[in-house]
């Protein structure tokens, strides 16, 4: 069961974060709490497992990237989390995630590439070799939908 000031604190950060240096600084302003207050209680969720997941939403259109692509891996069972480590080192892959079970049957890890105008395929060799999974296939995103995050409060 959350209390009212858990359930404050969730209702405010369901919402936009503002990118400023001290973000929880500015949203506890605004309901008359501190930036401490914030923070204690947003890792108080986490740690509970009530707050599962803590991120952002990027609005790639909004920050100049046109176009995307969601690009599969057949990645060997027990290589998902190295694999994804390198991925995540590339500066065109904006995130990346295992799933289970595997698309296709092998398809285990996926990533999401933004680009401004050309596909960068010779980017996507060099991620495939420092990899070591030649077997991959490209998903080309043909529509964008709504990005929203569930509001509970």
């Amino acid at each position: 069961m959350l209390t009212l000031r858990e359930k404050e604190i969730s209702r405010l950060i369901q919402e936009d974060i503002p990118l400023a240096a001290r973000p929880f600084l500015q949203l506890g302003e605004k309901i008359g709490r501190s930036e401490e207050e914030l923070i204690r209680t947003i890792l108080s969720l986490c740690k509970r497992g009530i707050i599962r997941k803590f991120g952002a939403i990027v609005r790639h259109t909004k920050a100049g990237y046109e176009k995307n692509a969601m690009v599969v891996w057949a990645v060997p069972p027990g290589h998902e989390e190295n694999v994804g480590e390198i991925l995540s080192s590339f500066s065109e892959v904006t995130h990346c995630y295992e799933r289970k079970p595997p698309f296709e049957g092998k398809y285990s890890v996926f990533s999401m590439i933004h680009f401004k105008d050309r596909f960068p395929r010779q980017i996507l060799e060099k991620i495939a070799a420092s990899t070591g999974v030649g077997d991959y296939k490209i998903l080309w995103s043909e529509k964008e939908f709504k990005k929203s995050s569930m509001k509970y409060f």
